[in-house]
C-alpha cells in the first residue's frame, strides 16, 4: 500500500475509533473481525506477533498508550474503544495496580500500592461491566509474573491480584487466558533479569497463546 494512502487511511481511523491510532500491524479491514487488546506494556510487547499470527484472520488493535492501572482503565476505556464494534476484546490490568509508589507517584516499596486489592476488585467489576456492554467476547489475561529485583513491586503479588481477578471473571462468565501460568515456569528463558518485561523471543511466546485464545474466542 501507498504509505500516503496508509497514513490516510490510519488518521480515518482514528476519527472512526474515537482517537485510537492504528499501526501497521493493526490496520482495519472490513473483512475480518476485529480485536482489541488492552493492556500495559506486557501487551505491547507481545502485539505485533499476535497481529502476525491472526494475519488474514483478524485485525489485531491497541491503544496506542499504556494502559497502565485500573483506575486509568476507568477514565479512558471509552476512548480505547472508540465508535466501532470489536468482535474481541482480550484485555488485563493489574501490574501496575499492585506497584508500590510514593507520594510523588515514583515507584517506592515504601510507598503503598497505587491501586489496593479491595480497590482492585471494585474498579475490575465496573470494568467488565463496561467491557461486556460492547457486545464482544471478553478473555482477561492474568499479570505476568514479578520477578526477584523487579522495581517497586514484589514477588507474589501478581499471584494474589490474578486470584481476585479470576474471581471476577467467574463471576461475570469471562474466559481467562492464563499467561500467568504459562510465563512462570520458564521465566528464567523468556523474562529479563529483575524486570517485569519480556524479551523480545519471550513475548512471542506469550504471543502464541493469546493468538490461540483469541482464536478460540471467534468461534464462539
Amino acid at each position: 500500500m501507498n504509505p500516503l494512502r496508509s497514513t490516510f487511511l490510519c488518521a480515518i481511523v482514528a476519527v472512526i475509533t474515537g482517537g485510537m491510532t492504528c499501526s501497521a500491524a493493526g490496520q482495519d479491514d472490513p473483512a475480518l473481525p476485529r480485536v482489541l487488546l488492552i493492556g500495559d506494556s506486557i501487551s505491547m510487547g507481545y502485539h505485533a506477533a499476535t497481529a502476525a499470527a491472526l494475519k488474514g484472520k483478524a485485525v489485531v488493535q491497541r491503544p496506542k498508550t499504556n494502559c497502565g492501572p485500573t483506575i486509568r482503565g476507568l477514565q479512558q476505556l471509552d476512548q480505547w474503544l472508540g465508535q466501532g464494534k470489536w468482535d474481541v476484546i482480550h484485555f488485563n490490568w493489574g501490574l501496575h495496580d499492585l506497584k508500590y509508589i510514593d507520594q510523588r507517584g515514583q515507584r517506592d516499596l515504601k510507598g503503598k500500592q497505587q491501586v489496593p486489592p479491595a480497590e482492585y476488585e471494585k474498579n475490575l467489576q465496573e470494568l467488565v461491566r463496561r467491557l461486556k456492554a460492547t457486545g464482544a467476547v471478553l478473555i482477561f489475561a492474568t499479570t505476568t509474573p514479578v520477578p526477584k529485583g523487579a522495581s517497586g513491586r514484589i514477588p507474589g503479588d501478581a499471584a494474589a491480584y490474578n486470584k481476585i481477578a479470576i474471581k471476577v471473571m467467574k463471576e461475570n462468565g469471562v474466559s481467562v487466558d492464563d499467561l500467568y501460568a504459562l510465563a512462570t515456569p520458564q521465566l528464567d528463558k523468556i523474562q529479563r533479569p529483575a524486570n517485569v518485561h519480556f524479551t523480545p523471543e519471550g513475548s512471542k511466546v506469550l504471543a502464541a497463546q493469546v493468538a490461540n485464545s483469541i482464536l478460540k474466542a471467534l468461534k464462539k
